[in-house]
């Protein structure tokens, strides 16, 4: 029974996450359905990627001292690892879909895939190291896949709609995730100074004000936002 506030604690925040990028769906918020199969799909493909990590943890990689193996760690074993499971999952199945029908959704769908893989790792976590663990990382780790997501969703969402240039924004998707992932883990990784970890909490919250600008700019250019509002804006402009 003591373990139910615990198991509470690490649900909570990925459910949370998950219904604040919904809420700012504007203007043509999408079906139940869509949004539990991606939340799904996320908790299942944390399985080979934990699995990975694991192996390499095997290897003792993670215990390295050497600034350099632990930058490696953190961008490829963790951090491309993670996303490229994310962003095929992202792409295999909504992506393909028709009820994707703008670019807003690139981030609803990212968002909904990497919670799904975020409350998993966080109930393994919390199981294994309890109350403390579990509430720093509400904080911390969760959001953290909740930004890697939109990073990744609103580029997605570009690619979807911009097929002349669909590869190159699909990779910047990918890749952009991994890098703020990438860094985000080496500070927390990295044995020189534990004062440094504080670095990755202030990247973190940082990076949430440039997460809600990409949002911001798929709300904006949606094609189902209402003509009203474009004129609404034009009239209250400044007239020179």
């Amino acid at each position: 029974m003591n373990d139910i506030p615990v198991i509470l604690l690490a649900i909570l925040p990925g459910l949370v996450i998950s219904f604040l990028i919904f809420q700012q769906d504007k203007y043509e918020k999408e079906q139940a359905l869509p949004l539990i199969l991606c939340f799904a799909l996320g908790m299942l493909i944390t399985f080979p990627a934990l699995r990975i990590e694991e192996w390499a943890d095997g290897l003792g990689f993670h215990e390295s001292e050497s600034i350099w193996l632990t930058l490696a760690v953190a961008l490829i074993v963790v951090a491309l690892n993670e996303e490229l499971f994310k962003f095929l999952a992202l792409y295999a199945y909504p992506f393909q879909q028709k009820f994707f029908n703008e670019p807003y959704d690139g981030i609803v769908y990212s968002v909904m895939i990497a919670m799904g893989f975020a409350t998993l790792e966080n109930l393994m976590y919390a199981t294994q190291y309890g109350l403390e663990i579990t509430l720093v990382r509400a904080f911390t780790a969760v959001p953290a896949h909740g930004v890697f997501a939109i990073v990744m969703g609103y580029f997605v969402g570009k690619a979807k709609f911009e097929p002349e240039e669909r590869v190159q924004h699909l990779l910047r998707g990918l890749l952009i995730a991994t890098l703020f992932h990438g860094v985000y883990d080496f500070f927390i990784l990295q044995q020189m100074s534990d004062n440094l970890m504080i670095v990755s909490i202030i990247l973190l919250y940082g990076s949430m004000f440039f997460g809600w600008n990409l949002m911001k700019k798929h709300q904006d250019n949606s094609p189902y936002r209402p003509l009203q509002e474009d004129v609404a804006f034009e009239d209250e402009s400044p007239q020179v």
